[in-house]
């Protein structure tokens, strides 16, 4: 950690492992306050936008008064999102694949029309309010779905076709999506499953009936707990190799996470087949909510809420046209679609996360709910592959399209 000041401005630069450990005190913190503050826990906002929301309002008062600001060194985020969606597909079984195979079907069918009607939205309303297409496209499915890496990306090539503010719009749109995404997603899984009554289907236990699980309750001795995380390590290297390989012939960009997360499914698969070594569900489970939180918490308290100043005017009315839209979508049909049941329920606060935000967000929104009311196994297998990578496949080629259409070059 470093103190200086730069141009009149006290700057705290945290290096690498003082900006983890800030993240894993506001992580603490975020539990605490939300035992203490009731309501918190009652609507399933997670522990970690709880601590990672003090800490960005903070950040965003010493922007304004200009009086101090933080330096991250922000190197573990990627990881630690690696490594979750690793243990994601460590936990799933072919015989759970196999079980959710049509209602995987119809998320992913859903999602990819949702992205459809959110570049819609935004276009409609460009033409009402008078707002350039491309900032109206980047506060739609670029931003919601596609999150900062994307809005970032489409919003240099629009800057390059000349519309300047491209990239602040982009980056104000994703920030907006990320934070509504977690303030949404668990209080409207909340309020579909106690509205309808609805309760966690415990018929079929995916996990537990894989053979060579380790069995609840037994020891587990130290080389066994070594060999559980060096899988996930080997399965994070792998994954990225693939992934960058894939990338190559596709000539797009294949996200490493989701390399990782299918090598963790192949390995899981393989090991109850041949027993390579005892997989510990809960040890591996444990492990990636740990990953995830402390994801969370850094992609949290790092955001620049003065970012969304880019908000302004038209732009501002779009992108709460698309949380709305979000709110009564999921309410309202996707969960009819999905089934009525617990698992919909909870693949609806996962469809405000990914849809919104990003897919680290789905989860932890889920997990808030299965937390609170009970395991959703198809949901938390489902939600991730959808949103991590399959509705890229309809989001990105109809975006495109949207732009050829819509958008022209300022000469």
């Amino acid at each position: 950690m470093k103190f200086e000041m730069i141009e009149n401005v006290f700057t705290i630069n945290l290096n690498p492992v003082f900006t983890l450990a800030l993240s894993a005190i506001l992580l603490l913190l975020g539990f605490w306050i939300k035992d203490k503050i009731k309501i918190i826990d009652k609507y399933c906002i997670p522990a970690p936008v709880v601590g990672g929301f003090l800490f960005m309002f903070i950040t965003f008062i010493g922007h304004q008064t200009g009086s101090f600001e933080f330096q991250f060194e922000n190197i573990f985020q990627s990881v630690f999102m690696l490594a979750f969606f690793t243990t994601v597909g460590l936990g799933a079984s072919f015989k759970l694949l196999k079980t959710g195979g049509k209602l995987l079907l119809v998320y992913w069918i859903v999602c990819g029309v949702i992205s459809i009607f959110q570049n819609t939205i935004g276009i409609t309303l460009s033409k009402l309010l008078s707002i350039p297409a491309p900032y109206a496209l980047l506060s739609s499915s670029i931003s919601m779905i596609g999150g900062h890496g994307a809005a970032l990306s489409y919003g240099g090539t629009f800057a390059e076709m000349g519309y300047e503010q491209g990239p602040l719009v982009g980056a104000a749109a994703a920030t907006f999506g990320l934070i509504s995404a977690v303030l949404i997603g668990g209080p409207l899984g909340r309020r579909l499953i106690v509205k309808n009554n609805l309760k966690p289907d415990n018929s079929e236990d995916f996990d537990t009936s894989v053979e060579n699980i380790n069995v609840a309750g037994e020891k587990l001795n130290s080389l066994d707990i070594i060999k559980n995380i060096v899988v996930v390590i080997v399965c994070m290297a792998v994954g990225m190799q693939i992934a960058t390989f894939i990338s190559g012939i596709i000539n797009l960009s294949f996200p490493d996470y989701v390399g990782a997360m299918f090598t963790a499914v192949v390995v899981r698969n393989l090991n109850e087949k041949f027993h390579f070594y005892k997989f510990d569900f809960t040890l591996v489970d444990e492990f990636g909510n740990v990953m995830l939180n402390l994801y969370l918490s850094l992609a949290m308290m790092t955001l620049k809420l003065w970012e969304l100043t880019g908000l302004l005017g038209g732009i501002a009315v779009v992108v709460f046209a698309q949380a709305v839209f979000m709110i009564l979508a999921a309410y309202f049909v996707v969960f009819r679609i999905l089934g009525s049941n617990y698992d919909a329920a909870v693949m609806c606060a996962g469809l405000c996360g990914h849809g919104l935000g990003a897919t680290p967000s789905a989860i932890v929104n889920m997990t808030a709910i299965n937390e609170k009311y009970g395991m959703s196994r198809k949901a938390m297998m489902i939600v991730p592959i959808v949103g991590a990578f399959l509705v890229d496949i309809v989001y990105q080629p109809q975006t495109i399209l949207f732009i050829k259409t819509f958008v022209k070059a300022i000469n």
